[in-house]
């Protein structure tokens, strides 16, 4: 039975890379759909790696403890302040 923990350990980042788009999009590279037990074993792999490989802070993203990162309202103001979302031109007449 192969350790989980080493394998996370040796995973390339390319590897991991390319789990967390097939988590996101549902498939794989080839665009075969993931199955459920695909995707809830390939998602519980890329929250393994992200708290013990990427030390993430961001809202909703896992910490090294593997709790999920909530961030306050206030907070998440105080990261996105400043940052223009869209622009919109004035309609001339």
């Amino acid at each position: 039975m192969t350790d989980i923990n080493k394998v996370i350990d040796e995973m390339p980042t390319e590897v991991y890379e390319r789990l967390l788009t097939a988590v996101e999009l549902g498939k794989w590279d080839d665009g075969t759909v993931l199955t459920s037990q695909q995707r809830a074993s390939t998602q519980q792999v890329v929250m393994l790696y992200q708290a013990r490989k990427l030390h993430q802070t961001e809202h909703f993203t896992i910490n090294s403890e593997g709790q999920v990162n909530e961030l306050s309202k206030s907070e998440l103001k105080k990261q996105f302040k400043g940052e223009t979302i869209a622009k919109f031109k004035e309609k001339q007449l």
